[in-house]
């Protein structure tokens, strides 16, 4: 719960997690209100391994809303951070009219101070903005006092963070109303649903990808005529299959679903004028090797995802993760250890099969990945109860190991 005193600010403190879609969004049929041209669907990662925290704190010693992101102070004022902070102030006001609240009205004129970390690559293409927004909703809705519905306040921020507002398994509804009140996440099963599947995120690169989603979808809406017929005749039967395999846990189903939405996507980014390439060779080489692995086993044992940017991230079952890991170990030789090579959950070590080696056939790519980290599906935001953690200090100000 919020701490309070005379004089120290009020502070909240929480976490989100990053969602990875395995059926795509990209594409607006409203730039403002953010509302998808299509329906989507993602897995919630566990926060244990990769989570935005942020720290909201207010003050009526505050002078101003202010925020930090990853150490560094932002610009406040841009258009999606004020629709959060405005639409989480409505609804608060909402609420304590319809209860006729009289305690603790100040807090909603007081000024905010957030501060938020992210424990991964920020636009790397690992849905930092996903996580970020829907962490600062969350938290901004636990200091207010708002309860209820947040995805479509999420979605205001970074579409895909309305995903985020949820564990498991996450179907966001494009809706069909023009105001967007329809289009809003619901959990199509929790994280206990399918204990036996594993995440493994191949991070090729941390750098900041070269064209940021908004300004790509925006292209891809003008120019590619394959991004309707995806939109319209693909994605609809699609998100009925991807919520049936998931339900059945039928990995081959899903596998196969995932690469081929995965790959269609990036062909609408191919099909964009000019076009956009979040993929490299060494993305190339990725998709190639899962190919090549699931081919000698004569089943989909792994299945590979690409968001806006050039790192994997690989599907598979708990039986399957070790000898994975040792085939990118083996095909995409680090500079690093083992230990420092792999992180996150634990997976152990394993030998390869000469026959296997064989039958990948491919020529070892040094350095190609820069490490792996080993996750699997987890819970949605949560609040950090105790106050050593709040990145923010009892002044307000960003903690110096913030």
């Amino acid at each position: 719960m919020p701490e309070n005193s005379c004089h120290a600010p009020t502070v909240v403190t929480c976490t989100a997690p990053v969602n990875i879609a395995v059926i795509k969004y990209w594409g607006k049929r409203d730039e403002e209100l953010i509302l998808p041209i299509n329906s989507s669907l993602s897995v919630t990662l566990h926060q244990d391994q990769l989570k935005t925290t942020t720290t909201v704190a207010c003050s009526r010693n505050f002078q101003e809303d202010r925020i930090w992101l990853n150490g560094k102070e932002e610009d406040i004022n841009q258009p999606r951070l004020q629709s959060c902070l405005r639409e989480i102030r409505r609804l608060a006001r909402k609420r304590r009219s319809n209860e006729d609240t009289t305690g603790d009205v100040g807090i909603l004129s007081q000024k905010v101070h957030i501060c938020s970390v992210n424990n991964f690559p920020t636009a790397a293409g690992l849905a930092s903005s996903a996580a970020g927004y829907a962490c600062l909703v969350y938290t901004l809705a636990q200091l207010f006092g708002v309860e209820g519905e947040l995805s479509g306040v999420a979605r205001q921020g970074s579409g895909s963070a309305c995903r985020s507002m949820y564990g498991g398994f996450v179907q966001w509804k494009m809706g069909e109303r023009p105001d967007g009140k329809d289009s809003l996440a619901e959990q199509v099963e929790p994280e206990s649903h399918w204990p036996e599947l594993r995440v493994l995120v191949l991070v090729v690169s941390a750098e900041r990808k070269p064209v940021g989603s908004t300004s790509g979808m925006q292209t891809s809406v003008e120019t590619s005529r394959l991004l309707k017929h995806r939109a319209d005749s693909v994605v609809p039967e699609r998100m009925e299959e991807m919520i049936s395999a998931i339900r059945r846990r039928d990995f081959a189903a899903f596998g196969e679903l995932t690469m081929k939405d995965s790959n269609q996507f990036h062909a609408t980014c191919l099909d964009t004028h000019p076009p956009i390439f979040y993929l490299n060779d060494v993305s190339r080489r990725v998709i190639n090797l899962v190919h090549r692995y699931n081919r000698h086993y004569g089943e989909t044992r792994v299945a590979y995802t690409f968001d806006a940017g050039p790192n994997a991230v690989i599907y598979t079952l708990q039986d399957h993760v070790k000898e994975f890991v040792q085939v990118v170990h083996h095909f995409f030789p680090p500079e690093t250890k083992v230990g420092e090579f792999l992180k996150g959950l634990s997976v152990g070590s394993t030998s390869l099969p000469e026959e296997l080696k064989k039958a990948i056939g491919m020529e070892p790519m040094p350095k190609g990945i820069n490490y792996i980290i080993s996750t699997k599906v987890g819970p949605g935001p949560c609040v950090i109860e105790n106050p050593g953690l709040h990145l923010l200090g009892p002044d307000g100000m960003p903690k110096k190991s913030a």
